[in-house]
This record gives C-alpha cells, sequence and structure tokens, in this order.
C-alpha cells in the first residue's frame, strides 16, 4: 500500500509538472519578404526561429505564396512536419497586393478552423480562428480568434486618421463574435505614442470586447530613451547596406500584440506575466544598430546579427498558459532512460508500438499506469528490439509506462477510442 502511495504522488507530481501548457507567440513583419535583401533570409529567419520555436507565428508585409512557403518549408519546417500555415489571400484592401499578413502554427497544439478578412481602404486585417489541440476538444473546446494587422505607416494627421479608421472596422467586427472569446490582436501598428486614437480606439472600455496592452506601458514612445527597452524600429541606423526598410536607429515601438482581457486571469487561455519581450532588445541599444556590439545582453551577438539582416523591425514575443491538456504531446519522439527505449506514436488506439535501442541487452519489465496509480498492464521480461503492447481494452485517456531499466523516467501516452 505505501509502494502504491508513493507511486501515486509521482504520477500527481508528473501531472502537476505538466499541468500547464504553454502557447509561445510571436509577430514579426518581415520587411518585403521575400525579395528585399539580403539573399537568403529564409534561412536567416530560420535561425531566428529556432532560438524562440514559437507555438504561433504571425507575419506582417509577406509578398506572395512564395514567400510563404519558404517560410513554412525552410525556415520552420527544418526539422520534420512541424507546422503548417493558414491559406494564403492577396491584400483584398486598395490597390497593394504586395504587403500581406498571414499565420503559421504548429500542427501538434493547434487546428485551423476558419479564417475571414476585414477588408478597407489600406490593408486586410486578416482573422484567424485556431482550435485547441486538446483531449477534451470535443466536449470543451477552446478557440483562440487572432486578428493580424498592418495599419498605415508614417505620421502626420491624415495617417493617424487612416489607421483609426482601420481598428475601428476591427473594434465593430468584434461585435459580431462571441464576447467571450480569447482574442489577440497583433501586427506593425505604426502608432508614435499612446494618445494615438487608433490605439485610444483598441484599448476603449466600451468595446464589445475589451483589449488590453500585456505590459502596460503608455507613453510617447516614439525617440524617446524612457521606452528604449520595448522599442521594435528600426533595427539599423542606415537602411543603405540593403537598399529597403526604414534606418534612424532603435527608436519607435510600432510593433504591438494585444490580448482580450479575459485573458489576464483565464484558465483556459491566459497571458503568462512578464514574457511579452521586443525580441532582440537588451534595453540599451537606443537610436543604434540592433547588433552593434556594446547593446550586450540576454540576447547574443549572432541573433542580433541575424535580426539586422532580417528585417527594419524586431519580433514581438509573449506566452501564454493553458490548464488544458494537449492531444498530441509533441512531434518529437517521447523517450524513456536516455534514448534506450523510443514510443513510436503517443496518440494510440490499439497497438503501443515502442523501440528498444540495441545497446539494451537485458531483461526488463514495462507497466502502464493509469492517473489514479493502478497498474493495468505489465509487459514482462522482454527484450525485442520492437515492443508492441496491446492497449485496445483500456479506457480513453491518459496513461503512463513506468520501466525497470535503471534510472527510466516515467512517459505519458494518449489512448483514443
Amino acid at each position: 500500500m505505501i509502494r502504491r502511495i508513493l507511486f501515486f504522488c509521482i504520477i500527481l507530481s508528473s501531472i502537476t509538472v505538466s499541468s500547464q501548457e504553454i502557447v509561445k507567440t510571436m509577430f514579426y513583419n518581415l520587411l518585403e519578404f521575400p525579395s528585399a535583401s539580403p539573399e537568403g533570409r529564409s534561412e536567416i529567419l530560420k535561425n531566428i526561429l529556432n532560438t524562440y520555436e514559437p507555438d504561433i507565428f504571425m507575419v506582417c508585409e509577406l509578398e506572395n505564396e512564395n514567400g510563404a512557403d519558404q517560410i513554412l518549408n525552410t525556415s520552420l519546417n527544418d526539422d520534420g512536419i512541424i507546422y503548417s500555415r493558414a491559406p494564403f489571400v492577396l491584400n483584398q484592401s486598395g490597390n497593394n497586393t504586395n504587403l500581406n499578413q498571414l499565420l503559421y502554427f504548429r500542427n501538434d497544439k493547434f487546428i485551423l478552423e476558419s479564417t475571414d478578412i476585414i477588408v478597407n481602404t489600406v490593408r486586410d486585417i486578416n482573422r484567424y480562428q485556431l482550435k485547441l489541440n486538446t483531449t477534451d476538444q470535443e466536449d470543451d473546446p477552446v478557440f483562440i480568434d487572432l486578428f493580424v494587422t498592418h495599419l498605415k505607416s508614417s505620421q502626420g494627421t491624415a495617417n493617424q486618421n487612416t489607421r483609426l479608421e482601420m481598428v475601428t472596422k476591427f473594434t465593430n467586427y468584434l461585435e459580431t463574435i462571441d464576447p467571450d472569446s480569447f482574442v489577440i490582436f497583433a501586427g506593425d501598428f505604426n502608432v508614435y505614442t499612446q494618445s494615438e486614437p487608433a490605439y485610444q480606439e483598441l484599448l476603449d472600455n466600451t468595446n464589445a470586447i475589451v483589449l488590453k496592452d500585456p505590459i502596460n506601458t503608455p507613453g510617447s514612445w516614439h525617440n524617446n530613451d524612457t521606452y528604449q527597452d520595448i522599442h521594435t524600429q528600426s533595427t539599423r541606423i542606415s537602411s543603405g547596406p540593403f537598399g529597403s526598410g526604414a534606418g534612424g536607429g532603435l527608436d519607435d515601438r510600432f510593433d504591438f500584440i494585444l490580448v482580450s482581457e479575459n485573458m489576464e486571469t483565464n484558465p483556459n487561455v491566459r497571458y503568462i506575466s512578464d514574457t511579452y519581450k521586443s525580441y532582440g532588445n537588451n534595453g540599451n541599444c537606443y537610436n543604434n544598430d540592433i547588433n552593434n556590439e556594446d547593446c550586450i545582453g540576454d540576447f547574443n551577438q549572432d541573433l542580433r546579427n541575424d535580426l539586422y539582416n532580417m528585417s527594419d523591425h524586431l519580433p514581438v514575443v509573449m506566452e501564454l498558459e493553458t490548464d488544458k491538456e494537449f492531444m498530441i504531446l509533441g512531434n518529437e519522439d517521447y523517450l524513456l532512460n536516455e534514448n534506450l527505449l523510443q514510443v513510436e506514436l503517443t496518440v494510440v488506439k490499439d497497438k503501443l508500438q515502442i523501440k528498444v535501442h540495441p545497446s539494451v541487452q537485458e531483461f526488463f519489465t514495462l507497466e502502464i499506469y493509469n492517473t489514479l496509480g493502478q497498474k493495468l498492464i505489465e509487459n514482462i521480461k522482454t527484450n525485442s528490439e520492437t515492443i508492441s503492447i496491446d492497449v485496445s481494452q483500456l479506457a480513453q485517456g491518459i496513461y503512463y509506462i513506468k520501466s525497470s531499466l535503471k534510472n527510466s523516467n516515467l512517459i505519458k501516452f494518449i489512448k483514443t477510442s
């Protein structure tokens, strides 16, 4: 009885550690991708993404479907088919079809439910609804509505009014969706100060769905070193070496991710405090190149070199958490005891297949437990290269495998019907 209680505690500990699933998000203005210099930017982008590994990747200034596929195939899926993208649709607003928005997402964590476009005078605002790929999605589905935008650029009253017109169409659109929706509004806002009408409209407490700026840092961001740690543009003092993009050094906060108010507290989808960053900004690069050797800090020189070469904007990132359990536990193989045992699939219906490393010569046992710590299956003294365990009689749910090999760890899998 005591041993069972101890094992049950281990199981509970394992569940507790994994009870909060993390979702990493990134928005990035890619700067006229893929045509802008230098060449090979899909590889540069791959290097950047590999340092953060977003689960949701939102972009603007994407020129064409070829560029969309370069990002998917080269920048994201460099190590297997991990990500998918939403359908690429040319801008329906105005006459400019060269600058478009798009969404990429991890296949194991999300399902694309629907897409829509808010048409206005300059550029589309794209809506993408994702459903979390959770174990209870049939009974209690969770959706995130992501809106990706690129508002009108430049200073002046006329441009401010155009930005206001664009976001007003968005806030009016919010009246047509579920008021309890989890909403993310991300993009290059091109606003210079918190007093701009567009920014005020976005955070208006009378909107159908109230949005919040996760870092709650109002101010006059433009050319103000007080806010140098959240500036996102420009990564370059001069655009001369590339012939495109803006210069002037890092002195504007143009890029944002806003979240609906319910994402501050709701356990289904909740913003994690202090994870919102201007990615690559060490807070000491005001009016300078992002890769200046004096701008040292948590973000290393190699990353900042790539960010300098990739775009005149920095990405913005933040993390979310959910109390839900993702259905697929990851595209990578799940391992026991430092690659000695390898589970081929973590979601199974009838047969659980486990590969045994050739270095394992001794006999060992495998046991399967439910979340209550009850042993349901025992596979005794096998030393085959592949182990096949019949789990067809198990009820749908989460289970744990325990090996008698030295220093083996628990591994979980999901039984489906």
